[in-house]
């Protein structure tokens, strides 16, 4: 028996993803870290002067002072 010319394509079966799962035991405490981090640097960067500074001096407004006004918050 003669070899076509071209020669025929065989489907091959296609593999679907399946999606794994992550336990939440995983994600939550790097989502807790996530959140005390988050917090602290919106405090010091939005709340960190006058009557609500827990450091005295001006020091922690003066290193956050473009980044306060880069969102928003007044400071002067």
């Amino acid at each position: 028996m003669a070899q076509p010319a071209v020669p025929q394509r065989v489907p091959v079966p296609q593999r679907v993803p399946v999606p794994q799962r992550v336990p939440v035991r995983q994600i939550l405490p790097w989502a807790v870290l996530a959140l005390v981090l988050g917090a602290a640097l919106l405090y010091f960067v939005g709340a960190e002067q006058g009557a609500t500074s827990l450091f005295g001096g001006t020091w922690v407004h003066e290193f956050t002072h473009d980044g306060r006004h880069l969102l928003g918050f007044p400071c002067h």
